[in-house]
């Protein structure tokens, strides 16, 4: 199939465009370097993903945005993949990409992330998430393309009393912008299959880790800060629990739902991916600090708004539909985790 990955230059993406690639699709990544986190980070995310690491340097070697941005995509265009360096909001540009390709499927995984930075900005968080979300779905209606996967969010489960979260649960009571945007996009994802017949699975991810995880990210910050002995921030008592799911679970359960369009129509489904193992923060950091072997520096904190209490998945649909199975418990991917930033990320 050939195959749009938005959001290719990601943490995400660029694991899934490179399993993607490895299984004979035909990739379009689309990424628009936002500076959310460093524009170099991404830059090695995709070589990574194209296993052309070894052409880092050349890119890096220039300073200028534009010019850094042109080598890459030099560099980058091989049979079988084509990333373009666009905005989801700028909808000719996406209008040519679709005009000029057979699409196959569409999975996107862009948009602008973070619960807390979402609080200074619902604006920008509307215009991006939801916007260039319409943005796809039009191109899609417009042109013919009839498989769609969308990266949703545990976010949209809020504080939800029950656990663990169920798709069935009523997620009317979002906390934060960004899990507004999430729920919107859940809701005219419906509407498109509804109208246009546009087969889509939301999948609502569950707290990802890894390697090339953004730095913002705990795990990634906490790491790094114990082992630079810089102290580390601890929002509330530490009895927050979080439904950690490693890359590698996350990727297969997309994999899975890659082969499961394929197979079916009518289709319209919201699927949890999780591990199915709510972690406390408190069990994280002696979880990081055993795995490190040293000691964390406690920054208390209170609470931050728009933070969940709890996330927690019930995979039971994801496993009857798709088969998955997520396999990396949290202490095996730590180390993972920890192994990858040791090596030189």
């Amino acid at each position: 199939m050939k195959i749009i990955v938005t959001g290719a230059a990601g943490f995400i993406g660029s694991h899934l465009v490179e399993k993607l690639l490895k299984h004979g699709h035909k990739v379009i990544g689309i990424d628009n370097f936002h500076d959310f986190y460093s524009e170099d980070i991404k830059v090695k995310n995709v070589l990574e993903s194209l296993n052309k690491v070894e052409k880092l340097s050349e890119v890096l070697i220039e300073k200028n945005r534009d010019k850094k941005i042109k080598k890459l995509l030099e560099i980058t265009q091989c049979e079988g993949y084509y990333l373009s360096f666009s905005d989801l909001r700028d909808i000719d540009t996406l209008d040519r990409l679709f005009k000029d390709n057979k699409i196959d499927l569409v999975i996107n995984l862009a948009g602008l992330a973070g619960v807390r930075p979402s609080l200074e900005k619902p604006m920008e968080y509307e215009e991006v998430n939801v916007k260039g979300y319409l943005n796809l779905l039009e191109c899609c209606k417009k042109y013919g393309v009839q498989k769609f996967i969308q990266a949703s969010s545990s976010s949209v489960y809020g504080n939800n009393k029950e656990v663990p979260f169920r798709e069935d649960a009523v997620v009317d009571f979002a906390i934060s912008p960004y899990a507004a945007t999430k729920k919107s996009c859940e809701v005219f994802g419906h509407v498109y299959f509804k109208l246009y017949g546009i087969d889509t699975l939301q999948f609502r991810f569950f707290t990802v880790y890894g390697p090339r995880q953004r730095p913002d990210l705990a795990i990634y910050k906490f790491v790094d800060r114990i082992l630079k002995n810089e102290s580390i921030p601890f929002f509330g008592t530490g009895d927050t629990y979080r439904d950690y799911t490693y890359i590698d679970d996350i990727i297969d359960g997309v994999m899975k739902g890659v082969l499961y369009l394929e197979k079916n129509k009518d289709v319209y489904e919201i699927i949890n991916l999780g591990e199915s193992d709510a972690i406390s923060l408190k069990e994280m950091v002696e979880i990081i600090e055993m795995t490190l072997n040293k000691k964390a520096v406690l920054n208390r904190l209170p609470m931050q708004p728009g933070d969940v209490k709890r996330t927690f998945a019930n995979i039971d649909k994801a496993k009857s539909l798709l088969g998955y199975t997520p396999k990396t418990d949290f202490k095996d991917g730590i180390q993972k985790f920890v192994n990858w930033y040791l090596g030189g990320k």
